[in-house]
C-alpha cells in the first residue's frame, strides 16, 4: 500500500472510532484525492475548528467553491454539526474526515461521482 492508502485507512478508522460513522470507502477515497497534496503536510492535514479564519476558508473554498452550496447560515450549522460529530474536544481533526462529514451532511456526494 502507498502512503495515500495508509492515510485513507487512518481516516476510515477516525470515522468509525471517533465519529461513530461507517464510511463509504469510495467517497472517502475521492474526498481524499480531491484534497491533493495537503494530506501529506502535518499542519494542513488537520482542521483548526476553533480558528474563525480556518472555518471561513472551509466555508468559502470548500462548501461554496467545491460543493457549490449557496451562502447562508446553514453552512455554519453544517460546520458545527461536523465539529460536534468529530468531537468538539478532539484536538486533531483530520481534514479529509472533516470534509467527508461535510459532504455527507449536505448530501453532496454527487460532486464526487
Amino acid at each position: 500500500m502507498g502512503k495515500r492508502d495508509d492515510l485513507i485507512a487512518q481516516y476510515a478508522q477516525d470515522l468509525e472510532q471517533k465519529c461513530g460513522v461507517t464510511p463509504d470507502m469510495d467517497l472517502l477515497t475521492k474526498v481524499t484525492i480531491g484534497l491533493g497534496p495537503v494530506i501529506y503536510n502535518a499542519d494542513s492535514n488537520t482542521v483548526a475548528s476553533s480558528d474563525p479564519e480556518e472555518l471561513a476558508r472551509i466555508r468559502k473554498n470548500f462548501l461554496m467553491g467545491k460543493l457549490g452550496l449557496p451562502d447562508g447560515p446553514e453552512l455554519d450549522a453544517g460546520i458545527a454539526a461536523a465539529t460536534e460529530t468529530y468531537g468538539a474536544s478532539e484536538r486533531r481533526k483530520l481534514r479529509a474526515v472533516f470534509y467527508y462529514l461535510l459532504v455527507v451532511h449536505f448530501g453532496r456526494e454527487s460532486v464526487y461521482a
